[in-house]
């Protein structure tokens, strides 16, 4: 019996700009009495429902595109499947053809079928020359009358290396139209309910998901799939951590699959990630790529790594990222042909088989940041890798309006980065991490961000202070750490009230040009500024006039911390553009922190390995399911 290991579907939303991720029709154009072949955006009207689509005369439609190609190098490269059948079915007259690519991104043709009226092309593929990399998709050319495209799929007749569905869990807070929307279309789809067994919606808020009037039918609609569970915010390490219990208490799935709350879901995606999970050759942690979800062809992470040195994260290929559908498909994309291995993924949405979690535990209490990354390599170093799998995604609102290492979230870079360094770090005392933190500090210093430095701080003597702050602290230092934003003037975002804001000397704008003259210092050039930064904030104050008013303005993008440092007050745009800062130097506080800074970075140093024994000790009973559930159990409504 044949086995689907992907469906060709259409976007469910009517957004033209989704449909370059789904097909991509081409038509043909004459320039300088040569033919050219012309991409062009693909008419909602042509799209009759999730799996038809009408090919109109004369035009080539390409199915080599993000969600309906097929990733072969990472099913070569991944699973035991070897022998794939793809199967097309068409009425009208029409040419089917079958390409691949390598892991270069060089385009060969495999196959052209014509077919004419109702007709089923089942083309056998074998996956044995993919390892570096390469897809396999089809194109469909109408002839001289429209034909419709009725449905296709892939499929094997290999045999699963285990069985198995998977419980969703969605932590939750405040967000409960994006989770009622999750639910409706996951409840429209039979095929995707078929591989879950729960569906838990862990609700860490106080506007109620099962409070809302559409919910009632939804529940009706899932019946025993859905489950919702209230609890205190424990942030997002808490609500999936929960959603991880409960599915070892039932006892029923092969995985869990962990799903962000403000997101947009191709529900095909999770039937995807349990298949591939299901024929994975070793256990896999399956994640899912993220796109932007106020811009929704551009991708923003495929595979993302942890660099040893400075142990911190980063998407491969960063300076092509992110990367836009709509202006460069997949078929033009050479980079997007090779298999690329991540370290981890991004907990927007990640299925992690249950036996996993039986082995290295849940969670770590972290609250947010760095969970996911610490999660995926606690489960490398016993044997699990992960996979960032090609068409399988969603959309999540991206990093680019935000700037959360400056708010209160400052704290959990800080600590949750040092912390998942102390437990997996290979390198001596972190390698260069600790020379990194201290550089952060005195960045933000001489940019007069003195509330992210004070968090980092607090951070740092909680890490100094033993692993059994971070579940003691779990609940209490997201609050904590934003009523100390009441003490530092920097923070309040001043928001338009019909009378703009100004500065003393006006607003520095940088053009292109100029930017590249004043980029980043490096070299001699840094140190020397540096250094002399740093002595002026200790020895001068800041001027009476430019404390009255701010003596610069500055737009985001501009404000860099070789720049900043030059005035004693800047007025800077907030990131997503709601209102201003006002930063000020405060030559007591600053002489303060910078001291403060030495000392704790010199103390995290000298005691680095009594702290990472100590952590990776405490590591078993920070993330136990008992531990866990004493936390749930002593904080449930």
């Amino acid at each position: 019996m044949p086995h689907v290991l992907q469906n060709v579907v259409f976007p469910t939303d009517r957004d033209p700009d989704l449909l370059p991720l789904y097909v991509d029709p081409e038509i043909w154009s004459v320039i300088d009495e040569e033919p050219v072949r012309v991409s062009n955006r693909a008419h909602l009207g042509n799209i009759l429902d999730r799996r038809r689509a009408r090919i109109v005369a004369g035009r080539r439609v390409s199915f080599g595109t993000y969600f309906n190609a097929f990733p072969a190098s990472y099913w070569q490269h991944w699973t035991p499947v070897r022998d794939v059948r793809l199967t097309v079915r068409t009425s009208g007259p029409a040419t089917v053809l079958v390409y691949r690519s390598t892991g270069s991104g060089v385009h060969q043709r495999i196959e052209t079928r014509e077919v004419d009226g109702e007709t089923t092309s089942d083309f056998d593929l074998v996956l044995n020359q993919y390892s570096d990399g390469g897809w396999i998709w089809f194109d469909i050319v109408a002839d001289e009358q429209n034909a419709v495209f009725e449905g296709a799929e892939w499929t094997t007749e290999t045999e699963p290396s285990r069985s198995g569905n998977a419980s969703i869990g969605i932590t939750t807070y405040n967000k409960p139209d994006y989770c009622i929307w999750t639910l409706m279309n996951l409840a429209s789809e039979p095929d995707v309910l078929e591989v879950l067994d729960r569906i838990y919606i862990v609700d860490q808020g106080d506007r109620r998901v099962d409070g809302q009037p559409e919910f009632a039918e939804i529940a009706a609609s899932l019946g025993e799939k859905l489950e919702v569970i209230a609890q205190p915010n424990l942030g997002g390490s808490g609500g999936f951590a929960r959603a991880m219990a409960e599915t070892l208490q039932a006892g029923t799935s092969e995985f869990v699959q962990l799903l962000d709350d403000d997101v947009r879901l191709e529900t095909e995606s999770v039937r995807r990630s349990v298949v591939f999970g299901r024929y994975a050759s070793v256990p896999t942690i399956v994640g899912a790529h993220m796109f932007d979800l106020l811009d929704r062809p551009r991708l923003h992470a495929w595979a993302e790594v942890v660099d040893e040195q400075p142990f911190m994260w980063r998407t491969l290929y960063q300076d092509r990222m992110p990367h836009d559908f709509s202006a460069s498909n997949l078929r033009q994309t050479s980079m997007l042909h090779t298999r690329l291995d991540a370290d981890y993924n991004g907990w927007w949405m990640c299925l992690i088989p249950v036996s996993t979690i039986r082995e290295v535990g849940l969670a770590l209490p972290a609250f947010i940041k760095w969970d996911d990354a610490e999660y995926c390599l606690r489960a490398r170093e016993a044997g699990t890798p992960t996979v960032s799998m090609p068409g399988i995604a969603l959309w999540h609102v991206s990093w680019v309006g935000k700037d959360d290492s400056i708010d209160w979230q400052a704290y959990f870079h800080a600590r949750n980065r040092i912390v998942a360094a102390l437990l997996h770090s290979r390198a001596p005392q972190g390698g260069t991490l600790l020379r990194h933190s201290r550089r952060m500090d005195l960045k933000h210093l001489m940019m007069m961000q003195y509330y992210p430095v004070a968090l980092r701080h607090r951070a740092l003597r909680d890490i100094l202070s033993g692993p059994e702050h971070m579940r003691a602290n779990l609940a209490t230092a997201m609050p904590q750490a934003r009523a100390l934003a009441q003490e530092y003037p920097e923070t309040v975002v001043h928001k338009d009230t019909g009378v703009p804001l100004r500065s003393r000397r006006g607003r520095q704008v940088f053009t292109r040009r100029r930017r590249h003259d004043y980029d980043s210092p490096s070299g001699l050039r840094l140190r020397w500024f540096t250094a002399v930064a740093l002595v002026s904030h200790w020895v001068h104050a800041a001027r009476p006039e430019n404390l009255a008013q701010p003596e610069v303005e500055f737009g985001k993008d501009d404000a860099h911390w070789w720049r900043l440092p030059l005035y004693d007050s800047a007025l800077v745009n907030a990131a997503d553009g709601s209102g201003k800062n006002i930063y000020m130097r405060d030559r007591g506080r600053y002489r303060r922190m910078l001291v403060e800074s030495v000392r704790l970075h010199r103390r995290l140093r000298r005691q680095w390995p009594t702290l990472a024994r100590d952590y990776r000790m405490a590591m078993p009973e920070l993330t136990s399911l008992e531990a866990w559930r004493r936390t749930f159990e002593g904080g449930d409504r």
